[in-house]
């Protein structure tokens, strides 16, 4: 089937999404794309995540992160079918929008798939993870389902990227406790909400959030897309996950000049 029109078709924000996403660093939006559309890329992904899933730990054996999901990379680059997902001229722009920047490029794309009985996903943000000169990055996390509570939906902490605390923890039972104490103590409100079949997050890099543990017996399909700032430049690395990164995400680019490397197209 092709859905090329979709994925590339125009979505306007509203003033009133800018507003709210300027304010909490994230925003749901509904109705993206069509049921139809999602069904097939979810049969679609899901061939491609099954071909390379290499886990072979039974769930019960696993630790926080590995019980969390099931996690595959750049997809982009091994099905041509999933690149025109991943590349939907619609996502990209709407993530350019929010940003309030002029273009976007990858960073990376990921499948997310939580089994059915998987644990939480920790408090954590993004960003601790990447050597990333500026603020201007977005995560538009794509459900292949209808995700009721049960699932595990994504959770925010609406407009906690202004903390500092706690971005110095990688994802992990200490970030959990931590970042769960520091947020009990805050005014942030905790959003926690199903999501219905074409609706897409957006969140920044530094707003923390987390998921819960899936309590049905039916693996919880999420696509992702790291998008950053078309003139992002590569900083000095501050943990070992950013040094993982640079080699990683931004192959060959340079300290202090902007990432423009083959795996980093401009997508908008």
């Amino acid at each position: 089937m092709d859905f090329l029109n979709e994925l590339n078709g125009k979505y306007s924000i509203s003033n009133n999404q800018l507003e709210f996403y300027k304010e909490n660093k994230f925003i749901k939006i509904k109705n993206i794309f069509s049921p139809e559309l999602i069904q097939y890329y979810n049969s679609r992904i899901t061939k491609v995540v099954d071909r390379l899933s290499k886990e072979s730990v039974p769930l019960e054996d696993r630790d926080t992160y590995g019980k969390a999901f099931l996690q595959l990379f750049n997809l982009w680059t091994i099905d041509d079918e999933v690149k025109k997902f991943i590349f939907s001229k619609k996502i990209a722009k709407i993530a350019s929008d929010l940003m309030e920047v002029d273009g976007v490029r990858m960073y990376h794309d990921q499948a997310l798939f939580k089994e059915g009985g998987g644990g939480i996903t920790p408090w954590h943000a993004d960003q601790y993870y990447w050597p990333l000169d500026s603020d201007k990055t977005i995560t538009a996390w794509i459900p292949l389902q209808d995700t009721p509570l049960e699932m595990g939906p994504l959770e925010f902490s609406s407009g906690s990227h202004i903390i500092k605390e706690g971005r110095d923890l990688a994802i992990s039972d200490d970030s959990e406790r931590i970042i769960h104490e520091k947020l009990r103590v805050t005014d942030f409100k905790h959003v926690i909400e199903k999501f219905d079949i074409g609706e897409i997050s957006f969140h920044s890099g530094w707003v923390f959030h987390r998921a819960g543990a899936n309590q049905t017996n039916n693996v919880r399909k999420v696509m992702t897309v790291i998008y950053m700032d078309r003139n992002m430049k590569l900083k000095k690395p501050e943990n070992d996950g950013q040094i993982n990164d640079w080699k990683t995400w931004c192959p060959n680019a340079k300290i202090g000049e902007i990432i423009d490397s083959p795996i980093n197209p401009i997508l908008y």
